[in-house]
């Protein structure tokens, strides 16, 4: 096959995960970087474990939304994360949710 093909097919994958995010975030309270994943997630929890020499941190998350173009599904029910790199946690501003006029039961 050619390598257009396959570069083609992968910038479709990347735009339709794009809004699958664009589409899915405003649903959840934190976005969550790791070294390997992006995640978006309703709870989140991160523990940085000691050990002899060093440290590690755990991160446990519940209701999650995976950035993974591979992935068949994800939307999944809880993550745990061992890292000994940088965690990032982000808190999303809520939204109001305001209906268009046309869709409005006050009528």
């Amino acid at each position: 096959m050619d390598d257009d093909v396959f570069e083609d097919y992968d910038r479709e994958l990347e735009l339709a995960l794009y809004k699958e995010y664009r589409d899915v975030v405003s649903q959840f309270a934190y976005v969550i970087e790791t070294e390997r994943r992006f995640y978006l997630a309703n709870e989140v929890n991160v523990v940085r474990r000691d050990t002899e020499h060093d440290f590690y941190f755990e991160v446990s998350m519940n209701d999650v939304w995976v950035w993974d173009i591979y992935r068949a599904d994800r939307f999944v029910k809880s993550v745990r994360v061992l890292t000994f790199k940088d965690v990032n946690v982000e808190e999303l501003q809520r939204r109001d949710l305001h209906l268009p006029e046309e869709l409005s039961l006050d009528s």
